[in-house]
């Protein structure tokens, strides 16, 4: 597939990613242009390099390691990074090619099928997560699940006990639930 073909797919694969999928849903402004800048420049230096002497390993290796050190200063949830690392992996796949051509459009499809289902709003619609702070000090987890039930409005899933503090009659919680219909 001629190059100008695989960067108008990326195009349009990290603008049905960025407008139709991920900012509908978050709403985060920052995002936005974080995608789109790391999307723009993996295809960049993708292209660059499937035409340069130097490895592909090479470059995905600098973006995995500049990934790692952006991620770290931003609190991004798991949902986000999968969309951060999804506008990563349309790059590369637009600015290097395959043979066979339809390879680069299903992967980029697959790509956008699979945060479009595995993040759809109507997957697991009741299931919730929280790390919540209780204003008592819970060390018996019956009574700590029956607390949450209560508060939450909800049937208790799973639960992990972060800290209690005696002193300070504080409990930290994360909890998995599903909300009461």
């Amino acid at each position: 597939m001629p190059q100008a073909q695989l960067i108008a797919a990326d195009a349009v694969a990290v603008i049905v990613l960025v407008f139709v999928l991920y900012f509908p849903r978050y709403r985060r402004r920052d995002m936005v242009v974080s995608i789109l800048g790391v999307n723009i420049g993996v295809l960049a230096v993708a292209t660059v390099l499937s035409s340069a002497s130097v490895t592909a390993g090479l470059g995905l290796g600098l973006f995995g390691v500049l990934s790692i050190i952006r991620l770290r200063s931003a609190e991004l949830d798991q949902a986000e990074i999968a969309y951060y690392f999804s506008a990563l992996a349309l790059g590369v796949l637009g600015g290097v090619s395959t043979t066979p051509d339809w390879v680069t459009l299903a992967l980029m499809g697959a790509v956008l099928i699979a945060l479009f289902v595995g993040d759809h709003p109507r997957l697991y619609p009741t299931a919730r997560h929280l790390v919540i702070t209780l204003d008592a000090a819970f060390t018996d987890e019956v009574a700590l699940t029956a607390r949450l039930e209560s508060l939450l409005d909800g049937h208790v899933l799973r639960l992990r006990v972060k800290r209690v503090s005696l002193v300070n009659d504080t409990t930290v919680v994360d909890v998995r639930y599903r909300v009461n219909a």
